[in-house]
């Protein structure tokens, strides 16, 4: 595994940093020791929209520009200081073809982070704040503990004080 190891690069980033910007192309895996990066976009009226939250000891990428090398169109930040293992996107692709065992992990994170999007665009469509408040907990229960209220609005389609309110409730 120290022939994997030497294709990453450790880098600490600090609280609020973009690491990939709205118009640039994605050239970096990223997995995370300790932190958290999230992905988001910036409406025309300057409000933002959380897509992903990524923590400890996942990967996080800005996927579809570092597939196609084309705009990220999408922003990926650190939203505290972070401790992140680095891979560029041509070792990536050469470790997944070297190692089997990598290449299989990929998928599954893939094939993970897909049925997780899916569940919560179908799971939101029709669910009150509450519902959608609940969802988060049974399935991703770190966004509410450590992401800020005005993120995690974003990330559930509601306003910073409607889920102050129902987290209230429960």
């Amino acid at each position: 595994m120290k022939q994997i190891g030497i294709h990453f690069s450790l880098k600490t980033t600090s609280r609020n940093e973009i690491l990939v910007d709205y118009s640039s192309v994605c050239e970096d895996f990223y997995f995370i020791n300790k932190g958290i990066l999230r992905i988001f976009n910036i409406n025309s009226e300057g409000l933002e929209t959380s897509r992903f939250f990524a923590f400890e000891n996942m990967f996080c990428t800005a996927l579809p520009s570092f597939i196609d090398q084309k705009p990220a169109c999408e922003y990926l930040q650190s939203i505290e200081k972070s401790t992140l293992l680095v891979c560029k996107r041509e070792d990536f692709y050469k470790l997944i073809s070297l190692y089997p065992e990598l290449d299989r992990l990929y998928r599954e994170i893939l094939e993970l982070g897909f049925i997780t999007s899916q569940k919560r665009i179908y799971g939101f469509q029709g669910f009150n704040a509450l519902e959608k408040v609940q969802w988060t907990i049974k399935n991703q229960p770190r966004i509410l503990q450590r992401v800020s209220n005005k993120m995690a609005a974003s990330y559930l389609g509601i306003s910073p004080s409607t889920l102050s309110r129902t987290k209230a409730k429960l």
